[in-house]
């Protein structure tokens, strides 16, 4: 059976594993909801920094507490932390379910349908023990304090508490003893001011345009090395001397002797000769 819980409301728990789930709506202006969980000793204080289980410290040491994170469902959001009950160191009387809206600390008017759900961790797909439907009481909240779980003789009950914080989660965590350092100085490039961004690379001037000079004088050609035979010059109004033309030697003969006939010297007159007569 599933106890649908009012502000101020405590149920027992037979369930020795549980899971805490909330879940919101997701929409314009609605911020993401961080769950968190705080371990109480019996003076109402954390014995230490590290009872405290959140996203940056998602387990507890003793492994019994632990964050399982953001999850999109069917119908919106959920983070869930769930708890070893068995397993809980003895010193430990309480734990507080928180939500927070940090770090954009969107206030918690602006987060729809916030609901705390209780489900036995060792039955899958059974109903929730209990729901909480979280009203802020301002709306001006950035940090809850959803529901605790605490001891009563050897059991655990569940209680609806729906308190908040204006100051976020640091606030909250800081109310049950957690330490928190802000006052951690900037590192000297962030002190001085922003980073200057680079500008675009700036091109290199172009050399100056010289004027061409004169062209250099082309190289004298150098004298050849072998003489040229000397022109003989021409004999202007008398003919040029014929080149004697030699014979060429007649090999193992006497040479003929060329000479002029006797211009004394006549054939004889030959009339027509009459073979066989």
């Amino acid at each position: 059976m599933t106890h649908a819980m009012l502000k101020g409301a405590n149920v027992p728990l037979d369930a020795t594993a549980v899971r805490a789930v909330l879940h919101w709506s997701p929409g314009q202006g609605v911020s993401a909801v961080d769950a968190s969980a705080l371990l109480l000793a019996s003076d109402g204080r954390v014995r230490s920094d590290e009872d405290f289980v959140f996203y940056n410290q998602p387990r507890h040491p003793s492994g019994k507490v632990w964050r399982l994170g953001q999850k999109r469902v069917a119908d919106g959001m959920t983070d869930t932390v769930q708890a070893d009950l068995s397993g809980v160191p003895e010193e430990i009387t309480r734990i507080l379910v928180t939500a927070s809206t940090d770090p954009d600390a969107t206030p918690f008017e602006n987060v729809r349908s916030l609901r705390l759900s209780l489900y036995d961790a060792g039955a899958e797909g059974a109903e929730p023990i209990a729901y909480f439907d979280i009203k802020p009481e301002t709306g001006a909240e950035t940090a809850l304090i959803c529901g605790e779980l605490y001891r009563r003789g050897d059991g655990w009950r569940l209680r609806a508490v729906g308190e908040g914080y204006s100051d976020g989660l640091v606030g909250l965590a800081t109310d049950f003893g957690i330490s928190v350092d802000e006052s951690a100085e900037p590192d000297a490039a962030s002190a001085d001011g922003p980073e200057p961004v680079p500008g675009p690379p700036v091109a290199e001037p172009a050399p100056p345009l010289v004027a061409p000079g004169p062209m250099p004088e082309a190289a004298p050609v150098p004298a050849t090395s072998f003489p040229l035979p000397p022109q003989q010059p021409p004999s202007y109004g008398y003919p040029p001397a014929a080149a004697t033309q030699q014979q060429p030697p007649a090999y193992g003969y006497p040479q003929p002797v060329s000479a002029w006939p006797d211009p004394a010297f006549k054939l004889p007159p030959q009339g027509p000769q009459f073979i066989g007569q």
